[in-house]
């Protein structure tokens, strides 16, 4: 039995086409003129934070969506501003540094518009081991440690609600009251 060809679609216009696939690599940053770029005294003793914390946040966005350096991301700001025409300051990377230590990261969720339905499942991962190639030349030195990781998840949503680090030894069962205090009420 012979598989049939598949069906060849022809472009026509090619005009579109190239367009779109020049629209593919765009990029569109958008900054807010009214978002406070600059700290505000906080009426503590000490100094006034230079930069608000809507700006240390923006900075290590773009850090982290584009994987980029400390001192890239410097740059990367520095144009963004420059093209968008503001006359903002850029923090230096040991601020960038300093202030990822201590950001309190909201992360927001989406409440269940009825029930909650709560899906607990578990999967192993590898914490600590010997690479491939070590171990293949010189055998194991200890056993390998494995760790699971229990996740509570909403079935509605597909949002993790509750989440658990255990040992091997422990099952779903075993975990789930522990999970379920970790779940917000909505």
């Amino acid at each position: 039995m012979t598989k049939p060809a598949p069906k060849r679609y022809r472009t026509i216009n090619w005009q579109a086409y190239n367009q779109a696939l020049i629209q593919r690599g765009s990029l569109s940053v958008w900054l807010d003129t009214s978002m406070s770029w600059r700290g505000t005294p906080q009426g503590t003793r000490g100094r006034t934070q230079t930069y608000s914390d809507a700006a240390i946040p923006f900075c290590l966005t773009i850090k982290n969506l584009f994987g980029l350096a400390l001192r890239q991301t410097i740059g990367f700001i520095q144009s963004l501003i420059q093209l968008a025409g503001l006359d903002w300051g850029v923090p230096d990377y040991s601020m960038l540094s300093r202030r990822q230590q201590t950001l309190q990261v909201k992360i927001p969720y989406q409440k269940s518009s009825g029930t909650l339905h709560l899906l607990v499942d578990s999967t192993g991962i590898k914490m600590l081991g010997e690479g491939e190639w070590k171990t293949k030349q010189h055998g194991a030195e200890y056993c390998r440690q494995w760790r699971k990781v229990h996740l509570g998840i909403d079935a509605e949503t597909l949002q993790i609600r509750a989440i658990e680090v255990t040992d091997n030894r422990q099952g779903d069962a075993q975990m789930l009251p522990s999970l379920l205090t970790q779940v917000p009420a909505d």
